[in-house]
């Protein structure tokens, strides 16, 4: 199903940024069919609110799911906000892509290279689409994500077809799966086992979040204070020109550390999808919170 996708900075920019494309985004435009959800959708440990959609002010066609995991509470079970279902990633998939790439030097005995090193800093903190382009292609395309993607634990994440990463589809769920095997020191694939990614990559995935470019930095942001690490994705569909917005990363809020990815679909402009995407994210948090309270 073919669409746009516009690599753009904070609301305030956006116009001036939506009128040009790169070479690069033009690939990613080219036509497609969506790749189905996955079959095996885990149930969520812990459910919250059915009507959280509406009570964020998810209008018309909008849909949003957030998901939150407190890191500091014994358990550590995530609570999903909202119907559990698949949504298309856009640029999130850039960190999944960045997992990937390490899991595959880390098999090699290597570190990135200088090249794959400049690559990736492009693709996260200025999530760059000729970076990625390369990156995907790099990984092997939707195989080798998903091969990475079962040694992170991911289980609902499906790879966009042939160069089209932004048409992946996952669930929030399978976020908080991969940010917890970047940021969740303890978090391994197996009881017993090391984590998928060594302490090297986990630091590196986590210093290219805590630095992306000030025009990329809202999000899931808006639910913390200092110290957010996160990456955005969007884009427009060619089929109902309606936006995908999405948000994920770690944030701190109330002396606690979290992990919150907040999807969303359907919206009408991509600003409104930025402040659906913000208010999912706080009232998520905002429920965490006074449940660690």
């Amino acid at each position: 199903m073919p669409f746009r996708s516009f690599l753009s900075p904070r609301p305030g920019k956006r116009a001036a940024a939506c009128g040009a494309l790169t070479v690069a985004a033009a690939t990613l435009l080219a036509s497609g069919v969506l790749a189905p959800a996955s079959a095996a959708a885990a149930t969520p440990a812990a459910a919250g609110p059915a009507d959280f959609p509406a009570s964020v002010g998810a209008h018309g066609k909008a849909r949003v799911t957030a998901a939150v995991l407190d890191l500091d509470l014994p358990g550590r079970a995530p609570t999903v906000f909202g119907e559990e279902t698949p949504y298309d990633t856009a640029s999130i998939i850039k960190v999944d892509i960045l997992a990937a790439l390490l899991l595959k030097a880390q098999d090699s005995g290597r570190a990135l290279s200088d090249g794959e090193r400049a690559q990736t800093k492009k693709m996260i903190e200025h999530s760059d689409n000729a970076a990625a382009n390369a990156l995907w292609r790099s990984i092997g395309l939707a195989p080798g994500l998903k091969a990475a993607n079962k040694r992170l634990g991911l289980t609902e994440t499906v790879g966009g077809p042939g160069g089209k990463w932004g048409l992946t589809r996952t669930t929030s769920a399978d976020q908080i799966r991969l940010l917890r095997a970047v940021f969740d020191t303890g978090q391994a694939t197996k009881p017993g086992s090391a984590p998928a990614l060594d302490a090297a990559s986990r630091a590196y995935v986590r210093g290219l979040m805590s630095n992306v470019a000030d025009d990329q930095s809202w999000g899931v942001s808006a639910a913390g204070g200092a110290g957010t690490a996160l990456k955005n994705g969007w884009l427009q569909r060619d089929t109902t020109d309606l936006w995908d917005v999405n948000s994920v990363g770690r944030i701190t809020a109330g002396g606690h550390h979290y992990l919150v990815a907040v999807l969303s679909d359907g919206n009408k402009t991509m600003k409104d999808g930025v402040s659906l995407v913000e208010r999912a994210a706080r009232a998520a948090v905002s429920t965490a919170t006074a449940g660690a309270s």
